[in-house]
């Protein structure tokens, strides 16, 4: 079960594919966003979410809303996946899966991420989650459900 609506979004400092490493106080604190937890690099259903959050990064743009993907891929398989898709947000990588753990976005026994989508606010609190392993889609649309209300 993911984390509830008004929780405070728990901590992480994470490497980017922007080179660089992406913490959430030091980075983001202060601002909106999307974190999307998502199982494998360059998998049918993974690839799907992520083109989907690629033809929709303009809504999210004007909104001022930056995207980010997080799995436990190395930063070279991020590399990759960003490059073959075009994708124009950054991904992060979190290899002991300790911040997919943190969102409750981890299947315990296989520790692979599930798939989930949180929109954390300005205060640093959970303000949209989207939890639906098999719906890549539903991911999108209900962010920018929520955004535009």
């Amino acid at each position: 079960m993911a984390l509830s609506i008004g929780k405070s979004a728990p901590a992480f400092s994470l490497a980017s594919t922007s080179g660089n490493t992406l913490s959430f106080s030091k980075d983001l604190q202060g601002k909106s966003f999307i974190l999307y937890f998502y199982p494998k690099d360059f998998t049918p259903g993974c690839t799907a979410e992520a083109c989907e959050f690629r033809d929709q990064f303009e809504a999210f743009r004007e909104l001022e809303i930056p995207v980010f993907g997080i799995s436990r891929d190395s930063i070279e398989s991020h590399l990759k996946f960003k490059a073959a898709h075009k994708l124009p947000f950054e991904l992060l990588s979190d290899p002991d899966g300790k911040v997919c753990k943190a969102y409750d976005a981890l299947i315990p026994l296989i520790k692979m991420p599930k798939r989930v989508t949180y929109l954390i606010d300005d205060s640093g609190k959970i303000a949209g989650v989207f939890s639906e392993m098999f719906e890549s889609k539903g991911h999108i649309n209900a962010m920018l459900k929520k955004l535009k209300k």
